[in-house]
């Protein structure tokens, strides 16, 4: 069993006090009968949360408490991601029913990718992955298309200083200075590629999904076996990878300039 800490139970203890939807307000002595917390604990919880937003106090009701901003931006930050795998998924089955390739959802996480949504191609040889998988971001073409959408500066402070990266097969970028290669070559065309870099068999486009912000918050890939993949099909998937990433976006309320 994982360690915790009694005071972030305890903060968190008061702030799921609000999931009760008979709960729009509360003071610190229903806070210390309802959770059975010393007082004095109670209001330096409170304060701290006070101090970073989770809280405010009500504006005519003194010593009493509401939700606050930065409550409200976490659950919107939750929606949007509700947002992202819906209509992932949802532009995807549209995918998978002209090209009949699978097509996966990532987002990054450092310097690794986390697939978030994925349809199966219905081919009996098709990549075989699982939602939640980890890989290195620098292996997938998702992750390059994720990666391009920073800069040298952060690229340096996630990744090794002596630039070796880690492989996954004999085709995978084995450096940073290779990577900063193929990422300005993804910012210059607009679709990222992996071939055979993340497993022997399978090849790779990818294309950045942006939100209403304009940052690359996802990608999505279409994922070819090796016995299906050309060159000629890769420039029509890219294609429709772009243009399918793009849908997504705009269904996330991106608007391009």
């Amino acid at each position: 069993m994982r360690a915790t800490s009694p005071a972030l139970r305890r903060g968190l203890d008061i702030l799921e006090l609000f999931l009760d939807p008979a709960t729009e307000e509360l003071r610190v002595p229903e806070i210390v009968e309802r959770l059975q917390v010393p007082r004095a604990s109670v209001h330096e919880l409170v304060g701290t949360l006070v101090n970073r937003g989770y809280l405010t106090e009500h504006p005519r009701r003194p010593n009493t408490y509401v939700l606050g901003v930065r409550a409200f931006q976490l659950g919107s930050s939750y929606e949007r991601s509700l947002d992202l795998v819906r209509e992932g998924t949802r532009v995807a089955a549209d995918v998978v029913a002209s090209c009949n390739e699978t097509v996966q959802m990532t987002i990054l996480d450092r310097t690794d990718v986390v697939f978030i949504a994925k349809v199966d191609s219905t081919a009996p040889v098709r990549l075989v992955s699982d939602v939640g998988r980890r890989l290195p971001a620098h292996c997938t073409a998702g992750g390059k298309a994720l990666l391009s959408s920073l800069n040298d500066d952060v690229l340096a402070g996630w990744y090794p200083a002596d630039g070796r990266l880690p492989v996954l097969t004999p085709s995978s970028i084995d450096s940073l200075d290779r990577l900063r290669e193929q990422l300005a070559q993804v910012r210059s065309r607009g679709w990222a590629f992996e071939y055979c870099e993340s497993n022997d068999d399978v090849f790779c486009v990818a294309a950045p999904v942006h939100d209403r912000t304009g940052a690359a918050v996802a990608a999505m890939s279409i994922s070819v076996p090796s016995v299906r993949w050309s060159a000629e099909r890769e420039q029509l998937l890219a294609a429709q990878v772009v243009q399918s990433a793009q849908e997504v976006s705009t269904a996330l309320g991106h608007m391009p300039h």
